[in-house]
């Protein structure tokens, strides 16, 4: 018969606790014991002590008191969620989870966070950001589902939490595209013979609407200069530690060759000479090689991703020009291509995005002069109804 034992805290208090046996556990064969602690009098352990012996009737066994911390969830749901992305969207997981979520949750067992808790912690984060704490919420959440799968706990409270959401912002927001005549205006502040890689480099973000990431893991392999088409079947992002990592593209699709206007062909024709003479007097190197970069940093090795943004803020700061992101001339790139009445189903395919609405709702921005000429042909649509 199992005894119930008074002792004694460090503080002096007189406590109860017990050791029950469960019989044999049927996947390993060993005996099998738990024991509770903790109680204040000895009715409370007696109490608990017939709760368990019921529990081991009823069910052959007893269930181990629960008491993983969020931390070690994280830890157990890491290694799988790792098998589903890129190293480099996991790098990113990772880091958002040291700086966010692991801090307002990691110390505490993962069944005893409230609903309250959850809510307070979404409302430090939306007063820090305007948009990361949903993505910070989806992964708490992540969390607790994944908790439940594990048999952790039974329910998710982050699933009963309000999300707070920002008020629109009065006034214009800074438009993240050119105009046409500002990006004709951003080239003459470059010398294509002066500068021919940074020139090079520009020109390919707004004359082909390709992404930062493929455009510096180009080779020289993927220009065809004879049927004038680029092909772009790679991309780079950053892994763990900020190196370097080569993917394939974002999408099936992403893979793809791109016809090239004869001034793009141009300009890769005049950087390319301007690297092989560059070879030619460091490495005594007479041609390109078919896979040398065609941006490659000093080394000869992948550019990191945060030159062109460098290279790019310093010749708007240098020429008083209004700011846009490297992305923005992706922007430009596209808008500018509504703006030539390019169908929108060909701007889809040149920018391999599978959805034409996120083309539509994303990219694709008006000028104040696209704006004057809606503006005086409807005016004049609806005078020739009132002449009628």
């Amino acid at each position: 018969m199992t005894q119930i034992n008074s002792y004694q805290d460090k503080d002096g208090n007189t406590l109860y606790g017990f050791q029950i046996y469960l019989g044999v556990n049927h996947q390993t064969g060993k005996k099998k014991r738990t024991r509770r602690r903790g109680f204040k009098t000895k009715k409370e352990a007696a109490i608990a002590l017939s709760r368990l012996q019921v529990q081991t009737e009823d069910n052959g066994d007893v269930p181990k008191e629960n008491n993983i911390l969020f931390a070690q969830v994280f830890n157990e749901w890491f290694p799988v969620y790792q098998n589903t992305v890129r190293e480099s969207t996991w790098a990113k997981t990772n880091k958002m989870f040291d700086n966010h979520i692991l801090p307002a949750f990691g110390q505490f067992r993962i069944r005893t966070i409230t609903i309250a808790q959850v809510q307070w912690a979404v409302n430090e984060w939306f007063k820090t950001t305007t948009a990361g704490y949903r993505r910070w919420y989806y992964f708490t959440s992540q969390m607790f589902q994944f908790a439940m799968k594990r048999g952790y706990i039974d329910r998710n409270p982050a699933a009963l939490v309000t999300l707070p959401k920002h008020e629109a912002t009065p006034g214009q927001q800074r438009e993240n595209f050119w105009s046409r005549d500002k990006l004709a205006h951003f080239f003459k502040c470059l010398d294509s013979h002066t500068e021919p890689e940074k020139f090079a480099l520009f020109w390919t973000y707004a004359y082909t609407a390709a992404r930062r990431s493929e455009i510096l893991a180009l080779e020289w392999s993927d220009i065809d200069f004879s049927k004038s088409t680029m092909t772009i079947s790679k991309t780079l992002s950053q892994g763990v530690g900020g190196h370097t990592v080569v993917n394939a593209t974002k999408t099936a699709k992403g893979m793809r060759t791109k016809p090239l206007d004869t001034s793009t062909v141009y300009y890769f024709r005049q950087w390319r000479l301007a690297q092989q003479r560059y070879l030619l007097t460091i490495a005594n190197v007479s041609s390109v090689d078919k896979h040398q970069l065609v941006f490659p940093n000093s080394k000869g090795k992948y550019k990191s991703l945060d030159t062109p943004h460098k290279w790019l803020a310093k010749i708007i700061k240098d020429n008083g020009l209004r700011y846009i992101s490297v992305h923005g001339l992706r922007h430009t790139s596209v808008s500018a291509m509504f703006a030539a009445g390019i169908p929108i189903k060909e701007i889809q395919n040149r920018m391999e995005d599978a959805d034409i609405q996120t083309v539509l709702n994303t990219y694709i921005h008006t000028t104040a002069e696209q704006e004057w000429h809606a503006a005086n042909q409807l005016a004049e649509y609806l005078k020739g109804s009132q002449a009628q």
